[in-house]
């Protein structure tokens, strides 16, 4: 479902949300303190929001010791003039892909890939390369995290 109308957020809806990226699981009655409204409006403000598809859900991060061992990369992806489609088809089926964005700048798409070990991002970086329409690849392996509020 998609909103008939765009969506005026005002200072309480953003600091609502950044209180939920901080935090998706805390209470209504927090986050109505934290704010200093009352928890029906809260609660009316998270329907609203939700309903409008500016949230679209609540998730959860897992900690760098759950992975221990595996490896997580971001790897700029060039490709030739019109094989972008292909080239998409084909990272979205390996299931190291995370996630791939197309992106301005010196490459066309970066992919946040994530493996068990050097051998199996080795063998993925492989595989990208090998992709029929990619140009060039560079990667940046993540040896830490220090800020994440994607979920």
């Amino acid at each position: 479902m998609s909103p008939t109308r765009p969506v005026t957020l005002d200072d309480t809806d953003r600091h609502l949300i950044s209180l939920l990226q901080v935090n998706a699981r805390a209470s209504v009655a927090t986050l109505a303190r934290a704010l200093g409204i009352a928890r029906t409006t809260v609660n009316s403000r998270l329907a609203r929001l939700e309903k409008a598809q500016v949230i679209t859900g609540y998730g959860v991060r897992l900690g760098q010791g759950l992975l221990e061992g595996g490896l997580q990369a971001y790897v700029g992806i060039k490709v030739r003039p019109r094989s972008g489609k292909d080239v998409v088809k084909r990272l979205s089926a390996m299931g190291q892909v995370q996630q791939l964005c197309a992106v301005s700048g010196e490459f066309d798409y970066v992919a946040w890939l994530r493996t068990d070990s050097p051998e199996q991002l080795d063998q993925s970086l492989d595989q990208i390369g090998g992709v029929e329409g990619v140009e060039k690849t560079t990667t940046s392996i993540i040896l830490s995290h220090k800020l994440d509020r994607s979920e």
